[in-house]
């Protein structure tokens, strides 16, 4: 569990920044312009992908290092 941290923190930060992009939420301002906080989706997609490929990579890695001990 303790090898998969980065992975974990990686996937609370993403979950993170879409429900605060919910919780924020978007508004018209009264000049026309659209207010919404944008850049935390396409952040949130980075950090859950690279949980994702951080936690096959560990994985991958732990078992091999582990089959070549044994």
């Amino acid at each position: 569990m303790k090898k998969y941290l980065f992975s974990i923190l990686l996937v609370v930060a993403s979950i993170a920044c879409f429900t605060i992009f919910n919780v924020v939420g978007s508004e018209v301002l009264p000049d026309g312009t659209l207010s919404e906080p944008f850049f935390l989706i396409p952040i949130g997609f980075l950090f859950a992908g690279i949980a994702i490929i951080s936690a096959i990579i560990i994985f991958v890695v732990s078992k091999f290092v582990n089959s070549n001990n044994q």
